[in-house]
């Protein structure tokens, strides 16, 4: 009895406690165009209350005692804000900021900072790229891309510069979801590898998550990438143009309505992007194919924000994203078009303490291929996505719940290559609710959540717990972990057995898969995942840092293409084995190794040094000679055992006007299958057809699959850029870059009916120019 009267004292004594603080929240801007300053800190002075802002600059410290306090904003390039405020019991200070541009560059404090945010967040599996990052990296033209700097994220595979596709820890494109503000973009790449459908400009934030990611993320087992677009200029009509032998960008934005007094105010922006790379390409890079290079595109992105008083705002937004590429190599024709539009909603309410944000969005994505040796095949895929969520701080502590749903429809049409038709045209809805909560410990940080989703279409429901952990040895030495289990409905309308892919269709999950594998009893029709991620993150001093991670996942169900249906799933085939007559197989498979990060970045030195070590195992039923279904360990043509990125920044002149970057990578060879031989393929179309007088084909006999191994993958690129200051608010730039300056012959795929050898792209010079006014 003693005891329990005890405790309840305590607790009422810290409801006193909490009942005799306050919370001061708000947003940070820079002063010059209202767009809000991420992963800045905000604190008050002399004390530990401290927070970093998020990505729509948003901060909020709670649980602060009453009283008076200098709440104080630093952030390398602005004048250091210090503002006095006076903390109530239970009421709730609302305060925008706005940063000033300064000349003194605080590059000390600016790591500081990000090693203090790196104590209070777990960042597990997930990097966190800025446009002044992309920047780094040695462009094509004049104009970075997130493609490009993708490539140099740890955990990430690249397969080439002609239609490649990225690979994340062994996951395929279609395990990888993809949101722009929201929104789900299908397929982010242009068939030239070179390009993302992004324009780097409009790009506030891009969070890349490798794996072990959160319950607020789902419907993919592999990764998640949430792009996120800033608002336009909120003081003047400001924009970009842009020119290299590649492609054009027209980029305007502008206020529709200026703040007064600390008002509401709203802005517009707008991004246009094409590419005429197969017109400069036969003047230019005639060596490179003798027909140039037909791949071409044209990105449209619009977007209009409102803001009001206290810093709610709401935005909508659009897009269009087009690709064709046109009689080139294999390809025929491929064309795909993508289109969407939705709206993103911050809701601050000025009793509470939540922080309310909305989404709703409608996408289509359509493509269409004809090549050379198949029949046309096309894929369809258009739908909706709303997201809502509820978000707590308590302290350093963080409550965040919401629900998803979203619905689609897909279509898909396909024939294989001994003429068996293929075609889907389903409907699918998928409801979602999440919950996470993050808490300290002294030295441990933990964040567990869970995740419930529904597949309406299969009618199945699949519960994930997920976990998040740092423990902080010291301040600069950090222990992290990350895991959960993952599902996903998606299939991939191309197989993972596939080594060009331009191709990129979707599928819904289908009830039409084998009842067993392995002998074992199939009771799920999704696809899942199970992760699990151990790191350590470790600060030499305040500009050198390491981060090395390993990482497992167990594919414990995949999905795939049946490429061999060789029989109709019909009653006369009944005793024919699944594998042969189903439109889908089932798989299970591996993902694991580790990943080594080397971050070197001070005043006008940046150094980003990755090698990564990866291992990703297959596992399929085949029929063997003897009839019986045996299990068949395979590597998919993406498993690269070794990969190294360098990259370097060096900004220099008396102006530090000048800026060169390198980059360099090498990667160990992909798998492929080997040819055992060929023979006449006869086609006996009909019980009269005499093999004796009817002219075949060339058919070909398959070694074991992805057995053999392609040479070794490296490039290097260089950029150089000068700048040259015409006016406050304008500037121009010119830009020389080289991709792949000593012309290595990287290959791409072989050809084996022709017998011919298809590259990657060659030495590739190119020059830009931008004017940013």
């Amino acid at each position: 009895m003693k005891y329990l009267k005890s405790l309840i004292f305590l607790i009422f004594l810290s409801q006193q406690i909490i009942a005799q603080t306050g919370t001061v929240r708000g947003f940070v801007y820079d002063k010059s165009n209202g767009e809000p300053i991420i992963f800045t800190n905000v604190y008050l002075k002399g004390t530990n209350y401290g927070v970093a802002t998020d990505v729509n600059g948003f901060y909020n410290i709670s649980r602060v005692k009453e009283g008076k306090y200098f709440l104080t904003v630093s952030y390398v390039g602005y004048e250091l804000l210090s503002i006095p405020i006076t903390i109530i019991k239970d009421e709730i200070l609302t305060k925008k900021l706005h940063l000033v541009k300064s000349s003194i560059k605080l590059d000390e404090f600016t790591v500081t900072a990000e090693k203090q945010e790196k104590q209070k967040a777990i960042y597990a599996s997930i990097v966190k790229i800025t446009p002044k990052q992309i920047d780094r990296i040695p462009s094509m033209g004049s104009e970075p891309d997130l493609a490009q700097y993708l490539q140099v994220v740890p955990g990430v595979i690249f397969t080439g510069d002609q239609g490649g596709q990225l690979y994340i820890r062994g996951g395929s494109p279609i395990q990888n979801k993809v949101l722009l503000d929201g929104m789900i973009v299908y397929n982010p790449f242009h068939s030239i590898g070179l390009f993302s459908v992004f324009d780097s400009d409009i790009i506030r934030n891009a969070d890349i998550y490798t794996g072990g990611f959160g319950a607020e993320y789902g419907g993919r087992i592999s990764s998640i990438m949430n792009v996120t677009t800033r608002d336009g200029n909120k003081s003047r009509l400001a924009g970009k143009i842009s020119t290299n032998p590649f492609g054009s960008k027209l980029l305007l934005e502008g206020p529709l309505k200026k703040s007064k007094n600390g008002g509401s105010h709203s802005s517009f922006l707008l991004s246009a992007k094409t590419s005429y790379l197969e017109q400069t390409s036969k003047i230019l890079y005639k060596y490179a194919n003798s027909d140039g290079l037909p791949f071409n595109y044209n990105d449209l992105y619009g977007k209009i924000s409102m803001n009001s008083k206290n810093g709610s705002k709401v935005s909508f937004f659009g897009y269009n994203f087009s690709d064709q590429v046109n009689n080139y190599q294999l390809i025929s024709d491929l064309n795909w078009t993508e289109s969407g539009a939705g709206t993103n909603i911050i809701l601050i309410p000025s009793s509470s303490s939540v922080l309310i944000k909305a989404n709703f969005a409608y996408s289509r994505y359509y493509i269409e291929l004809n090549s050379e040796d198949q029949t046309p095949r096309n894929s369809l895929i258009n739908g909706y996505n709303f997201g809502l969520s509820f978000i707590y701080y308590f302290g350093e502590d963080k409550l965040d719940y919401g629900i998803e749903t979203l619905g689609y429809k897909t279509n898909f049409e396909y024939t294989n290559s001994i003429d068996r038709k293929i075609y889907q045209e389903e409907n699918t809805t998928e409801l979602a609710g999440y919950v996470s909560y993050k808490h300290s410990f002294g030295k441990l940080l933990i964040e567990p959540s869970f995740r419930l989703q529904y597949y309406a279409s299969l009618s199945e429901a699949s519960p994930e717990p997920r976990l998040g952990m740092k423990y902080k040895i010291t301040d600069d030495l950090r222990l992290k972990f990350a895991g959960g289990f993952y599902s996903q409905n998606l299939i991939a309308s191309n197989s993972d057995r596939d080594v060009v892919n331009l191709f990129s269709g979707f599928l819904s999950g289908s009830g039409n898969i084998q009842k067993e594998f392995d002998g074992k009893s199939i009771k799920s029709k999704l696809q899942k995942s199970q992760h699990l991620i151990l790191g350590i993150e470790y600060d030499i001093n305040n500009r050198l840092n390491v981060n090395i991670e390993g990482y497992f996942k167990n594919n414990s169900q995949l999905t795939n293409l049946n490429r061999n249906k060789i029989f109709d799933d019909n009653a006369t085939n009944y005793d024919k084995p699944d594998c042969l007559k189903k439109d889908f197989i089932v798989e299970t498979g591996d993902a694991y190794g580790v990943d080594f990060l080397l971050k070197y970045d001070y005043k006008r030195l940046f150094l980003w040094v990755v090698y990564s070590l990866g291992y990703v195992d297959r596992y399929a039923e085949v029929i063997e000679n003897t009839n019986e279904i045996t299990i068949q360990k395979y590597s998919p043509h993406f498993d690269r055992r070794h990969n190294i990125n360098f990259v370097s920044s060096y900004t220099f002149g008396k102006n530090l006007n000048w800026v060169f970057s390198t980059r360099w990578n090498i990667g160990s060879g992909f798998p492929f299958t080997q040819t055992a031989g060929f023979y006449e393929l006869l086609p006996f179309t009909d019980i009269n057809t005499d093999y004796t007088s009817a002219n075949g084909n060339m058919g070909i006999l398959y070694s074991d699959i992805n057995k053999g191994n392609l040479p070794y993958y490296h490039r290097l690129d260089i950029s150089m850029k000068r700048k040259f200051e015409l006016s406050d608010n304008s500037t121009l730039e010119a830009s020389f870059s080289v991709t792949n300056v000593y012309n290595r012959n990287n290959i791409f795929y072989f050809d084996r009916v022709k017998q011919k050898r298809i590259d990657q792209l060659p030495f590739l010079p190119s020059f830009g120019l931008s004017l940013k006014f």
